[in-house]
């Protein structure tokens, strides 16, 4: 036995035929995350699709920066995307070339783009190589000159000619549907976009889908379009220097709202700025009222933007949606330091000068420790009882994977499903991918927290599983799952679940639905089908297409709850072709003005809606459907 050989495992010879050389194209085309992140179907703000549009977009941004044109025209439709700015005009003789070679484009020279976001030479040729078609034309001093590419190929490329245009270039594109399978522009995203770049540009006009953006307060103007007016304890502050920016308020609702910036580029996952003027505005505030109070008092409720300029930032991925550390510019002080000293003299100035600010900042930072205070008792015992609760934890199946354990392809997958009752769970339990998705499962309805105290989150035992679930507590900085998505019935009960979660969400951690982390599941209402072929349907007009196209008598099941459809079914809308409605919070309107619409005391504006919208469908079943004066209070909270 001791001379017994094991076996051994084939091995694939290792040769110069192993080694593969790729060109640009195909390198992009191969890995388009590492370019553009993921990928995705446009129901995240942060798909690849949005990050083609800002790529475009950033660079007639930077010409309007330097200097050089103060309009940019923008057309999205479904599926194609057009940019045309008036800056200078891609050179000429260049322009086949900064679309299509790497490490090809103007800003390595920094004296020609200073303080640019865009310096790897990379965004447009990932554009083009991820596009079924893409153009580009550039035009100079009565010279237009344009190239067309298929996929990163190029298939036309004319001679300049003569025209009367305006200087400028115009970028045309479609994204490859073979790469973004099913993809859609949601338009608040794209419009969020928008106005982020007309706050960032003050001066700057943006002509999008043939609607004027335009911003003279920056980001004064952004608090005051995301925060509430009358909900605001003070006036937003507002303070500016060259390569820095900042507004900060505080309001009403529970924890904390940043808009982070560095040169134009929102950094969704902040970075080494945003976390220095986190630490500044609570070393500021200690000083200047002389005492210790706690950061979370300070910084709870505070809504706030902050962008700076640095001449060469370095961001942790290609996206660009965190910064690094880095000096503010050749021997210059660090970013940390920079925002450290500007907050500390700026703002202490101001308080010192706004004697009814200062005197209401301070109310609100007492108002929260109070809270906290109040709350320690029932939170401890709460958190003892979900410790002893998650060693056996019957509502949560958990996942292998979880947010911020650095596997970054894994991450953008977690995914929790909070579901009612245990058929419907059942269902996703046992078709779900156990490496990245998770399910919690309700009991019955959830308590309607419009109005309450967070006190509340710790006196009810489901909700305080919930949240520890989730891990966010303390706020989402340490979110386990990078989707939540409520996985409910198609019905009035389905449908009243759904708005009480989303009421708990925004009533105490509505970060969660301000970064975009909680969806709706789609599941089909209809199954239609014959002998060979099965059509899955998400409404009425696709059961009527998907009935004329089977032909004769095909059989049509209705799914009126998620427990009817089987195990093996469900994994086909839960895998890679998953269908989700982002929950997205309209700018104009405020969380109270959306909560107290829809989940406060029956109001008169909301009676006279659900009246005027009531109606019923042929196809839907009796049951589904409630007479007006048989709806409760809650169950009238429905859009």
């Amino acid at each position: 036995m001791a001379d017994e050989q094991l076996p051994i495992a084939p091995q694939h010879a290792y040769t110069e035929d192993s080694i593969r050389s790729l060109d640009w194209r195909e390198h992009i085309r191969l890995r388009p995350g590492m370019y553009i992140g993921k990928l995705g179907d446009g129901s995240a703000y942060d798909d690849g699709i949005y990050v083609l549009v800002k790529e475009v977009i950033d660079n007639s941004i930077d010409e309007h920066v330097m200097g050089h044109g103060r309009t940019i025209d923008i057309k999205i439709s479904d599926q194609r995307v057009q940019v045309r700015d008036y800056g200078r005009g891609i050179p000429l003789g260049k322009v086949v070339d900064v679309v299509s070679k790497i490490n090809t484009g103007g800003k390595y020279d920094s004296k020609v783009f200073q303080k640019s976001v865009g310096l790897n030479g990379v965004g447009t040729k990932a554009v083009n190589a991820l596009s079924n078609y893409f153009l580009v034309q550039s035009v100079r001093d009565g010279l237009m000159k344009s190239a067309e590419f298929s996929q990163g190929k190029l298939v036309q490329d004319p001679k300049p000619a003569k025209t009367s245009q305006r200087n400028g270039t115009l970028m045309v594109f479609q994204p490859d549907d073979t790469v973004f399978k099913n993809y859609r522009f949601i338009p608040e995203y794209l419009e969020n976009q928008i106005w982020n770049y007309v706050y960032l540009n003050a001066g700057l006009t943006i002509n999008f889908n043939g609607q004027k953006y335009y911003s003279e307060n920056g980001l004064l103007d952004l608090l005051s379009r995301k925060a509430d007016a009358e909900s605001l304890r003070y006036p937003i502050i507002h303070l500016k220097a060259p390569d820095i920016e900042l507004a900060l308020t505080h309001g009403n609702d529970y924890g904390e709202e940043y808009y982070s910036f560095v040169n134009g580029q929102y950094t969704t996952q902040g970075g080494t700025h945003l976390a220095a003027f986190r630490e500044a505005v609570v070393k500021t505030v200690r000083e200047f009222y002389k005492k210790e109070y706690d950061a979370a008092d300070i910084r709870g409720s505070i809504i706030a933007a902050i962008s700076v300029r640095v001449q060469e930032p370095v961001f942790e991925s290609q996206t660009k949606t965190k910064l690094g550390s880095i000096n503010m510019g050749e021997d210059g002080p660090t970013v940390r330091g920079f925002i450290l000293d500007f907050v500390k003299e700026h703002l202490d100035n101001y308080l010192h000068k706004n004697q009814a600010v200062a005197d209401a900042l301070k109310r609100r930072i007492e108002q929260s420790e109070r809270e906290r205070k109040d709350m320690a008792g029932v939170k401890k015992l709460a958190n003892q009882r979900a410790k002893k609760a998650n060693l056996h934890n019957r509502k949560l199946r958990d996942c292998r994977f979880h947010l911020g354990e650095g596997k970054q392809e894994a991450e953008a997958l977690t995914t929790l499903f909070i579901t009612e009752g245990d058929s419907a769970s059942g269902s996703i339990t046992k078709s779900r991918n156990v490496e990245t998705e998770a399910v919690f499962s309700l009991r019955g309805k959830p308590l309607n927290c419009f109005g309450l105290k967070k006190k509340i989150v710790y006196e009810n035992e489901e909700l305080n599983l919930l949240q520890h679930a989730l891990n966010i507590e303390e706020g989402i900085e340490h979110l386990r799952y990078n989707r939540v998505v409520i996985a409910t019935d198609a019905d009035v009960d389905g449908m009243h679940i759904r708005l009480l979660l989303l009421t708990f969400f925004l009533q105490f951690f509505p970060d969660l639905v301000r970064n975009n982390h909680v969806f709706i599941l789609e599941t089909p209402l209809f199954r239609v089908r014959n002998k060979k072929t099965t059509i899955y349907c998400y409404n009425e007009q696709e059961k009527q297409e998907a009935m004329r196209k089977l032909g004769r008598n095909p059989e049509v099941t209705r799914f009126k709850g998620l427990g009817e459809i089987s195990p093996d079914e469900f994994g086909k809308f839960i895998g890679e072709n998953i269908k989700l409605e982002p929950v997205i919070l309209q700018s104009d309107r405020s969380i109270q003005q959306v909560l107290t619409y829809y989940m406060g005391k029956n109001t008169p504006a909301r009676q006279e809606f659900i009246i005027d919208n009531l109606r019923q469908e042929k196809d839907l079943i009796t049951s589904d459907v409630l007479p007006v004066e048989e709806v409760a209070e809650e169950d009238m909270a429905f859009a």
